[in-house]
């Protein structure tokens, strides 16, 4: 697998996994998580891969996003 592969399949999966976390953290569908992820900031940073934030957990990518749903929710 090289870089760019590595890339691609660690940002899906970090996706994946915070599909999840919305959805049992704030009973979404997974077309309201999905349109929410793909519409944040955070995914904006996650896809911009020379900062490298595709490198860390997802559980940790996911509280940057969950900071962002809560304000966007209030």
């Amino acid at each position: 697998m090289d870089r760019i592969q590595l890339q691609n399949f660690l940002i899906a999966y970090t996706i994946d996994r915070m599909t999840e976390f919305l959805i049992e953290d704030y009973d979404l569908s997974i077309t309201a998580a999905l349109q929410f992820i793909y519409n944040s900031e955070t995914y904006e940073k996650l896809s911009q891969t020379e900062n490298s934030l595709y490198e860390q957990s997802p559980s940790y990518v996911y509280e940057l996003l969950s900071k962002e749903y809560r304000k966007a929710v209030v």
